[in-house]
């Protein structure tokens, strides 16, 4: 169990939890049957155990935020704050007689400025929905992990998340302007600003970003926005070797280009896609190139870009045709993670960001633990920003196989680390890298980010047991 220096209340205490929690929540807000709060122990990570929870509440508003802090504080109970459960570390996975902090209700657009070109939203927001409600206003929204159908903001403020448009359009980080947050105690604090420009003290927005629900609990938020771009052309490039695609790629970003897509898929990953969603594509390559542009002319830069992959060493170079066959393309990369997961029923899914110069040696490092590890491993990667998703493939129903699974899990961490990269791009740290994280940012690193945890939450009862 995931266990912290906050004990679970005994029975006498976790009815006063549930009586003080109901006095500002209304009924239905607050679930106790063990049948209905064990359903939100879990993100979809492998290998991060879970506590269950005393109880999980489903606030609509920040007073009643603040109220469950209020209790939480007073009764020295842990608060795991939850979206959508989408996380791949185990951020959100409950501690052992915690309070879950469901913040899916809370999904309301509270305001769309074109003028300003930002969006205020709640926590509870779907991304998608989110970028199909300012696409009405001609903005966009960049950031879109492949959850994005199901993904929250609020989890994608917490984790950092990312997506496939980074190489040209950055993080959620660089599109959160303000926050609005409530303390361990119950306090709200407002961070950021609404304009373009602003520096005043210290960037406390970019602290919680990224924070795993550590620091305080995300209840609004002030987005920037960008004009919506013309629809993007997608080309598809084969190659014979992951080697040569990677190759290409560190061509294209030398060459000046600024795609708004660059994906690579390995051969195993192309053939998991074609199985499940026969899709139709070539499986005789060893690596796919995805790339797009939404310039005024994608034709001609996709022309460009073709050249740079054919002199990579690329077999075939196939650009789309119109909008619907791009579509078609993106869809196949969001499928990536899904098919492989039908390999052998579950997956383990890395997030190891290297330099992209160093992008071929990881792919090719992956390869060579997963022959030693006898397992098979797809890579799918943001290759434009050297974020690499290397996802093992197991059974989970085979002792030995899961054993192999996570030491070549973290055999690639390491690989990452040595190449000069991070142990975790867009994904997040929670439980399933706590060591690593140690490893990454050194003792005085621990050091520092446990003295700004102490500042924020000195008894510490926010989302407990992550990070550190």
């Amino acid at each position: 169990m995931i266990m912290s220096r906050i004990q679970a209340p005994p029975d006498e205490a976790q009815g006063n939890l549930t009586d003080r929690l109901l006095a500002g929540l209304p009924a239905e807000a607050v679930l106790t049957d063990p049948d209905i709060t064990v359903s939100y122990a879990n993100d979809m990570a492998s290998f991060c155990p879970a506590g269950t929870p005393a109880v999980v509440v489903l606030p609509r508003t920040v007073e009643q935020v603040q109220h469950v802090m209020r209790v939480a504080s007073e009764l020295r109970v842990p608060v795991v704050p939850q979206g959508a459960r989408t996380g791949l570390s185990g951020g959100a996975n409950a501690t052992e007689g915690c309070v879950v902090m469901s913040l899916t209700k809370m999904d309301r657009i509270l305001e769309i400025s074109p003028v300003d070109r930002i969006a205020v939203v709640e926590p509870g927001v779907v991304n998608a929905a989110l970028s199909r409600a300012v696409g009405e206003h001609g903005l966009y929204y960049p950031p879109d992990p492949s959850s994005w159908e199901m993904c929250t903001i609020g989890g994608n403020i917490g984790t950092a998340s990312g997506g496939l448009c980074c190489v040209k359009y950055g993080v959620t980080a660089e599109y959160v302007l303000g926050l609005d947050v409530v303390l361990a105690d119950g306090r709200l604090l407002s961070t950021g600003r609404r304009t373009a420009k602003g520096v005043a003290g210290y960037d406390l927005t970019r602290l919680f970003v990224g924070s795993e629900g550590s620091l305080g609990i995300v209840v609004r938020a002030v987005l920037g926005l960008r004009p919506k771009p013309p629809p993007q052309l997608v080309l598809a490039a084969e190659f014979a070797s992951a080697a040569a695609a990677c190759d290409a790629v560190c061509a294209i970003m030398a060459g000046g280009h600024v795609p708004s897509l660059l994906e690579l898929m390995d051969r195993t990953t192309v053939k998991a896609v074609n199985d499940m969603a026969s899709m139709g594509l070539p499986e005789t390559t060893e690596a796919l190139l995805l790339a797009a542009f939404d310039t005024p002319d994608p034709a001609a830069d996709l022309a460009a870009l073709g050249a740079l992959c054919e002199a990579a060493g690329a077999t075939q170079v196939v650009p789309a045709d119109d909008l619907a066959e791009s579509e078609l393309l993106l869809q196949a990369r969001r499928l990536s993670l899904t098919a492989l997961e039908a390999v052998r029923g579950t997956t383990m899914i890395d997030d190891v960001c290297v330099p992209r110069s160093r992008l071929g040696d990881l792919i090719e490092g992956v390869e060579r633990i997963a022959e030693k590890y006898r397992l098979t491993i797809g890579v799918v990667a943001h290759a434009g920003d050297g974020n690499t998703h290397p996802t093992v493939c197991f059974d989970a129903q085979d002792p030995d196989e899961c054993a192999r699974a996570r030491e070549s899990f973290d055999e690639i961490m390491a690989l990452g680390l040595e190449l000069g990269g991070t142990i975790t791009g867009e994904h997040g740290v929670g439980v399933l890298k706590k060591e690593w994280l140690a490893r990454e940012i050194g003792p005085v690193g621990v050091e520092m980010q446990r003295a700004v945890k102490q500042v924020f939450d000195p008894l510490g009862i926010l989302n407990p047991g992550k990070l550190f």
